[in-house]
């Protein structure tokens, strides 16, 4: 695996790095996200559903941003979504919604659902750092 991919028992982890959990099923997306994160000295964690995110989460010890596919096997990010917020380890956290069923409907009922962004894929390598620096910052992206 990639060195952007860091265990919990990776000596070179640095503290002030902030820390993604990606939760998507599909291992080239997570490779890549990992890789463009990785590049800009962003930490990431991977689960491959929404089930059991925040168990998961709760044995890290911190999270600045939640990535989250909305179709996933087993619960879908929707579901992750409200044990997220129903969590209070996590119900400050943010969460974005990335996801190739990107349209101004689905980015609607994401904003509905609580989520804190929307990134529409295929990720664009040129503003994927920059949208998650925003992120990171407190700033909304709300883009397709």
């Amino acid at each position: 695996m990639s060195n952007a991919v860091s265990s919990s028992h990776d000596p070179a982890a640095s503290e002030d790095k902030p820390l993604v959990l990606v939760v998507e099923d599909n291992v080239a997306n997570f490779v890549l996200i990992a890789r463009m994160l990785g590049f800009i000295g962003i930490e990431t964690k991977w689960k491959t559903s929404g089930y059991e995110v925040v168990e998961f989460a709760r044995q890290l010890p911190r999270l600045d941003l939640i990535l989250m596919d909305l179709r996933l096997p087993y619960e879908s990010g929707y579901d992750a979504l409200a044990k997220i917020r129903a969590s209070d380890h996590l119900k400050d956290v943010p969460v974005v919604a990335v996801t190739a069923e990107a349209s101004q409907e689905q980015m609607r009922k994401a904003r509905e659902a609580g989520f804190d962004g929307f990134i529409g894929k295929p990720l664009d390598p040129d503003r994927f750092p920059e949208q998650i620096r925003r992120l990171l910052a407190g700033e909304e992206v709300w883009e397709l």
